[in-house]
């Protein structure tokens, strides 16, 4: 009977550790990937946008102190409306606006303020943030009602958000020698999805040892990496989408609300070219062959989607 035990516990570490292996392939392909995409292409930003989402008690105030390397927020006390705090990190001139946090319940049970306070925080940075960090404290359990509470909360800004999210983890001197894609993996399926949801994008803070310059640097440089891939863009609360309805019933809409719309649907269909061109990207450099990338405007050749609902023709043809 120990014997077995023995057997399935170094099973299900071994299993972990395949896991976390692979989290860790997938990650390193996909920044790989982006820079020999947008190689020869200048993405390093003069100016940051961030905006700090996140429960109560994860750490965010503390987060933006660390980002910002100097007590900027009050930490300890509950945060009641945003607070937008500036300075300068390695040239970069910094905006972090805080927010207040959420308990771990429904959205429906967040006080109507904190929730206008969630979305105001976008507009506190004009024109928008460059990135939203969902920041989570990794010594606390991650459980499913948290998962839901988290995706609840974000979709406040709408559905676009998690293309512009990084999940941020806090009290990173917590994991001791445990990797934090061990945590990942090891804490369930909840947080693992939060992860991918925000593609594979995240970062861990040491919240304890500020002095330490490169988790700041290696934060910064994963900002404009997710820029890059977004084309540059900031984040903006989308329209609703009840004028884009109306347009497809042949319904009077509104011009600019119908053009909006076109313009997120030739995102989306953007965004899963990339994810394809990037598998090729890294299989070709794997096999030693080059891949020509074909650009226009600063992105990839790809048709827009027509406004007569039609399909739209292959890039190229």
């Amino acid at each position: 009977m120990e014997r077995m035990l023995l057997q399935e516990v170094e099973e299900k570490r071994r299993t972990v550790e395949e896991r976390v292996e692979q989290r860790k392939i997938k990650v390193q392909k996909q920044r790989k990937a982006l820079r020999v995409l947008f190689k020869g292409e200048e993405h390093r930003l003069s100016e940051l946008r961030i905006v700090l989402l996140g429960g109560r008690w994860s750490g965010k105030s503390s987060a933006g102190n660390t980002i910002l390397g100097r007590e900027e927020f009050e930490s300890g006390i509950r945060t009641a409306q945003c607070v937008k705090r500036q300075g300068e990190i390695a040239g970069r001139q910094v905006t972090v606006v805080d927010t207040p946090g959420w308990l771990y319940l429904s959205v429906q049970n967040t006080r109507e303020l904190d929730k206008q306070e969630i979305v105001r925080s976008v507009s506190l940075c004009p024109p928008g943030p460059y990135a939203l960090f969902l920041v989570i404290n990794v010594s606390s359990s991650f459980t499913e009602s948290h998962r839901r509470s988290v995706e609840e909360h974000l979709e406040l800004l709408s559905e676009r958000v998690w293309r512009h999210t990084i999940v941020l983890f806090t009290r990173g001197d917590w994991l001791g020698d445990t990797t934090i894609e061990q945590h990942i993996e090891t804490e369930g399926k909840a947080l693992q999805w939060l992860v991918e949801k925000c593609g594979n994008r995240y970062h861990v803070l040491n919240n304890k040892n500020r002095g330490d310059g490169t988790q700041i640097t290696e934060l910064l440089e994963k900002i404009e990496e997710m820029v890059a891939r977004n084309r540059s863009g900031h984040f903006t609360i989308e329209a609703s989408d009840e004028g884009f309805k109306q347009w497809l019933k042949g319904e009077t809409v509104d011009e600019k609300q119908l053009k909006q719309k076109l313009e997120e649907e030739w995102s989306r269909r953007e965004e899963e070219l990339i994810e394809r061109m990037a598998t090729v990207v890294v299989d070709s450099e794997t096999e030693g062959s080059t891949l020509p990338v074909r650009k226009r405007r600063n992105s990839f050749e790809i048709d827009r989607p027509s406004s007569d609902g039609g399909s739209p023709s292959e890039a190229g043809s």
